[in-house]
């Protein structure tokens, strides 16, 4: 039976989401937004509630504050600036010097904000206001990009000169955490988990599409401290730029030639040449289809792509949702099986996961498709892949391995063909 839930003004539910998926908006103490994205049957059918309330003595986010001398200092918000040899939009965000580290060397938090509330704790910084949750996303407290209300979204120029361009940061960063455990991996949530995070994705894209000056929306992963991590919960984010990143317009640009040349779509072609091929498909279900591409760059690095053409995630039907949670998961267990320490045991893959979906706005996204960019830097059981001289200052990519070979080990952890 279908449960009565809160309106959402462009995420329209599919029957799944409608039946076994409820979503709880609130505000944190500072303002930002925050969802519960509940999977759990007790909450979904309203038997539960969260808890809604954050307790934390929080002022305004934009709000400005005294410094060390007693002095009012206001907000300082996230800038970017153009650099004029690449075309490039660099934002600046000092801010984020200040946020909490838990993972890794240098190490500062005393407790995890992404962890649950935990009653007695004496650190109650955290994040969630509730004592448990399933799925939750919310406003970066340390955000890359903001729009500042107040704020003009116009041009300045540093210095005065005309070849430095320099605009407020007007984007957005939310984070999505997979689950309350802080110690777990994504590759132990259950199928159901994940298709609780691929709604979310989808959800938030939707909604996000229509806030002002968001060019483009990307939700990605990274996992691992070697990769970057500063805190280890299982996590994901949400980046909305208010331009176009740099990859992203590459892409637009050869999907866009391809297009005039041949009137067809080269991610749908890329996607149909690797299955007539065969030889780099590693996994495979209805809906989706998992290959190492031709021209691989990382020694780990696997594109997975919907069968049915697709620009965005909140696009995906139900089977589609599903069957993606299902690819995601085999490809996680099968990563992190992909390096052999010795014991047959594998290890914690270090990942990114990246979300490349179709720009908001550009005239150009009609003739894209979405796809996500998986990979990993580490290149051996006791080996990481460092970006050099070449990769780092001149972006030619040098493979320390084949496609081939790539796509080769993924066939020997499992079968191609998962339902």
């Amino acid at each position: 039976m279908e449960q009565s839930q809160p309106k959402f003004t462009y995420y329209k539910p599919g029957r799944y989401a409608k039946e076994h998926i409820r979503i709880s908006p609130t505000t944190l103490a500072d303002g930002r937004d925050f969802f519960y994205i509940d999977d759990d049957p007790e909450y979904v059918s309203g038997a539960k509630t969260r808890e809604l309330h954050d307790p934390r003595p929080l002022t305004d986010r934009f709000a400005s504050h005294l410094d060390s001398e007693g002095n009012e200092v206001p907000y300082a918000e996230p800038i970017m600036r153009r650099d004029p040899l690449t075309g490039d939009w660099i934002p600046m965000a000092a801010a984020r010097m200040n946020r909490p580290i838990t993972a890794g060397p240098g190490a500062s938090a005393t407790g995890n904000p992404l962890a649950a509330r935990k009653p007695g704790d004496p650190y109650q910084d955290g994040e969630v206001p509730d004592i448990d949750y399933d799925v939750v996303v919310f406003e970066n407290r340390f955000p890359s990009m903001v729009r500042v209300p107040g704020v003009p979204d116009t041009v300045s120029y540093v210095d005065g000169d005309g070849l430095w361009e320099q605009r407020p940061a007007a984007g957005r960063c939310e984070v999505i955490c997979f689950d309350p455990n802080e110690n777990g991996l994504p590759a132990d949530l259950p199928v159901s988990r994940l298709r609780t995070v691929v709604e979310t994705w989808a959800f938030r894209t939707a909604e996000i599409s229509h806030m002002e000056g968001i060019e483009q929306i990307f939700p990605f992963e990274n996992h691992g401290a070697e990769i970057g991590v500063s805190l280890a919960h299982p996590h994901g984010q949400v980046y909305c730029y208010p331009f176009m990143p740099p990859k992203m317009e590459t892409e637009l640009a050869h999907t866009e030639a391809y297009h005039d040349k041949t009137g067809g779509n080269l991610l749908r072609d890329i996607v149909q040449a690797e299955l007539a091929v065969g030889t780099r498909v590693v996994l495979r279900n209805a809906s989706w289809v998992a290959y190492v591409p031709a021209a691989a760059r990382w020694p780990l690095e696997v594109h997975v792509a919907p069968v049915r053409d697709v620009l965005t995630l909140d696009e995906l039907d139900d089977r589609e949702r599903w069957d993606l949670a299902q690819m995601y998961s085999t490809l996680l267990h099968r990563g992190n099986a992909f390096f052999d320490k010795g014991d047959g045991k594998g290890m914690d893959l270090p990942y990114i996961a990246a979300w490349h979906q179709a720009p908001v706005r550009d005239w150009r996204r009609a003739n894209y498709r979405l796809n996500l960019q998986f990979f990993s830097f580490r290149r051996a059981a006791n080996k990481i892949k460092y970006l050099a001289g070449s990769e780092s200052g001149m972006a030619a990519w040098v493979s320390d391995t084949t496609p081939e070979r790539i796509a080769g080990r993924f066939h020997e952890l499992g079968p191609v063909d998962i339902g």
